[in-house]
């Protein structure tokens, strides 16, 4: 494919800009970047991604929006805030669907085996064979203040994730924990349990919150993966006028 080169009034020609931006149709992987912000995914049975992320799709594709989180308290707290924040959806049949958030980056990583945390907003889209399950923090404070839950993706199977920006990968061994502001944390290693704990000393210079600063501590021998940006939403520790979206609205939803 050739460069796409502007003419003197800064330009491009209908053919140069087609040619430049078109489909990159190459044989690989079920997942293939499209650019460093969209992917392509080739359906053949069935693959998972973050609801509202396709763009674009051709053939024979379905569409559902996943709910299997029922019975029990804990269960129905984490289908609330899924359905709140983050939720799934499945996507059936044999085609290809174009799938983008926000203008984030995408990064595809190959499970071996392995296991990995990634905060809900943060993937994208995974293959069917990788298993996954909703999981929280425990404590209410913690999640008020951004990174309500996360989602453990284990398994064999190919999985995207977001971030702002280019992502850092920082690594966590017993002798020297890593702290990191939640909003800005995206991922971490499948055998690390994060602590939450609040210092207010450093409100000024670790986050943007209002109140008390919120940190993800981690320790032991893994990674924590970040981005250069802190994501906010609805009532997750960003303005105060912000209170009563989020985690609260979905807590509350549970004993109306």
């Amino acid at each position: 494919m050739t460069n796409m080169h502007p003419g003197s009034d800064g330009t491009y020609s209908l053919r140069d800009f087609v040619a430049q931006t078109a489909e990159r149709d190459q044989p690989g992987d079920v997942f293939e970047l499209e650019s460093s912000k969209m992917l392509e995914v080739k359906v053949n049975g069935r693959v998972w991604s973050k609801l509202g992320a396709m763009i674009a799709y051709k053939g024979n594709l379905n569409f559902k929006r996943e709910g299997t989180l029922e019975g029990g308290l804990m269960k129905a707290l984490k289908r609330a805030v899924s359905q709140e924040m983050s939720p799934l959806a499945k996507i059936e049949g044999r085609g290809v669907v174009y799938l983008a958030d926000q203008g984030k980056e995408v990064q595809i990583l190959r499970l071996q085996g392995d296991a990995l945390n990634v905060n809900g907003n943060d993937l994208l889209a995974f293959e069917d064979s990788v298993q996954y399950d909703i999981t929280m923090q425990r404590r209410v404070a913690g999640m008020v203040a951004g990174g309500l839950f996360s989602v453990r993706v284990q398994g064999n199977g190919l999985v995207a994730i977001l971030s702002h920006g280019k992502p850092l990968t920082l690594r966590v061994t017993p002798q020297e924990p890593i702290f990191t502001d939640p909003n800005a944390t995206i991922a971490w290693s499948g055998n690390l349990q994060p602590q939450l704990r609040v210092d207010s000393s450093l409100r000024s210079i670790f986050g943007r919150g209002g109140g008390e600063s919120y940190q993800m501590v981690f320790q032991g021998d893994g990674f924590v993966v970040v981005q250069p940006y802190e994501e906010f939403e609805q009532g997750l520790g960003g303005d105060s006028g912000n209170q009563g979206g989020g985690m609260g609205r979905a807590i509350g939803d549970l004993f109306d």
